[in-house]
């Protein structure tokens, strides 16, 4: 699982499982966002990342099955 963050002109951030992209919104300012998909399980796990994209680092947190994990930043 990967958030793409665009911090463009028009930003915006994807969420992507197995490289597919399963959710996408545009940024508005500096507010959180959250993105929901599902995980490739038997049966499909729902996911859901909430998204704060600024100031500074962006910071995104996946909710799997109730449980919180900070995903950690990677520049491209």
């Amino acid at each position: 699982m990967t958030v793409n963050i665009d911090g463009g002109h028009r930003g915006a951030v994807e969420l992507l499982v197995d490289g597919k992209e399963t959710g996408r919104a545009e940024i508005q300012g500096g507010r959180p966002l959250i993105l929901t998909g599902e995980l490739p399980s038997d049966p499909p796990l729902p996911v859901s990342v909430r998204i704060t994209p600024g100031p500074g680092v962006p910071r995104c947190i996946a909710v799997i099955d109730g449980a919180e994990t900070v995903m950690s930043p990677r520049a491209f």
